[in-house]
């Protein structure tokens, strides 16, 4: 198979969909790849990395999109959808939910959308969403402290305290992996964490796991606005695979948080939990409603591109090597979890809650293969 790997090209996103030495299993198996050049870069891999690996570096994205089968990190921008042609696999994020104008555009050109995000595994988890997902929430707090700050439009709090000053006050919503790794990040700096969510066995792991540091709430629009009110850094990690976010939090909740707090909605990718929170990027990712800043990044992972690539690429190649060695159609029909992924097929919506958001005809993905 004839794959391709292209230089990504969203704000600021400096990941790769493959590294030299993911190039190297690919060309292993008899593959053909294609690497354009500087794709990895930022990253620290060079043009002659990918070459000893076995890739052949081209000069742009138009090459790179003459391939079977795209990999990337995330979904294409503008400008690379008249590249794609029909039949073409894509593999890579797309959290196409929230974002009709790709979805129309994928759906145009009949291409083979796998998702990243919608991938299953035996246990019912999405394992490669997995790791962006506990780099973004620890992301999370980094970014949420550095806005706390009064030179970033914050209340000038620091979130660990000092002894006598009380710490800052975190709330997050949402008790899965972003959630989790938030906690776990702010409580190691020192914080009060507040976490809500809505299944209590998910609030007892979390009870057992940190201890009376953490506060665990049942989450309900009262519990939640009676913790924003005492929020100084709130984090939005609520998930619904595939589906968009659902807006737990609305303009009277944020209004009512106190000047200079700050809001991350990590859920941004698929639309937000934030009824006033829109997507943001690395060049210009905080702005403010009410007095609150609000930091809305749809591609948070890609600050920290280093770690994300290698994290995201432990997860993502043995998909790419089931989908090249057998076959896009084989792979699909053989693997029920990666059938999960397959958002679109040749024109047609084959995720069901995408159709649901987008108001599409749903077809079941087993008929398209058959």
């Amino acid at each position: 198979m004839l794959i391709g790997v292209p230089k990504e090209i969203k704000n600021h996103e400096y990941r790769v969909g493959a590294t030299p030495s993911n190039i190297r299993s690919l060309k292993n198996a008899g593959h053909t790849v294609l690497v354009q050049t500087q794709a990895g870069g930022k990253v620290g891999f060079s043009d002659a990395d990918y070459e000893a690996a076995g890739a052949q570096i081209v000069s742009s994205a138009e090459k790179v999109y003459q391939s079977d089968m795209i990999i990337k990190v995330k979904e294409p921008q503008e400008e690379e959808f008249p590249l794609m042609h029909e039949g073409q696999t894509l593999f890579c994020f797309l959290h196409l939910a929230p974002d009709p104008i790709q979805a129309r555009h994928l759906i145009e050109r009949g291409v083979i959308a796998i998702a990243y995000e919608t991938i299953t595994d035996a246990h019912g988890r999405l394992p490669l969403l997995v790791p962006m997902s506990e780099i973004a929430g620890r992301i999370a707090i980094q970014v949420g402290a550095c806005a706390l700050q009064l030179n970033h439009g914050g209340k000038g709090i620091l979130l660990g305290g000092v002894p006598g000053v009380a710490p800052a006050n975190v709330v997050v919503l949402g008790g899965g992996i972003v959630g989790t790794e938030a906690a776990r990040m702010a409580l190691g700096l020192g914080a009060q964490v507040t976490i809500l969510d809505r299944d209590l066995n998910r609030l007892r792991q979390l009870d057992a796991l940190f201890g009376p540091r953490l506060m665990t709430l049942y989450s309900t629009p009262s519990s939640i606005e009676e913790a924003l009110c005492k929020a100084d850094l709130a984090i939005g990690a609520v998930l619904i695979p595939g589906k968009k976010a659902p807006k737990l939090v609305s303009r009277e909740m944020v209004s009512a948080m106190t000047p200079g707090s700050v809001i991350v909605d990590v859920a941004i990718d698929q639309g937000g939990c934030f009824e006033t929170a829109k997507p943001t990027t690395h060049a210009n990712p905080t702005y403010e409603v009410d007095g609150v800043v609000h930091y809305c990044v749809t591609n948070m992972p890609g600050a920290c591109a280093a770690t994300s690539t290698r994290a995201l690429t432990n997860a993502t190649m043995e998909y790419a090597l089931e989908l090249a060695n057998k076959g896009i159609k084989t792979a699909l029909l053989e693997n029920a979890y990666l059938r999960q992924g397959v958002n679109l097929y040749a024109g047609k919506v084959t995720y069901l809650p995408v159709a649901q958001d987008l108001g599409y005809e749903y077809f079941p993905l087993e008929a398209c293969l058959s």
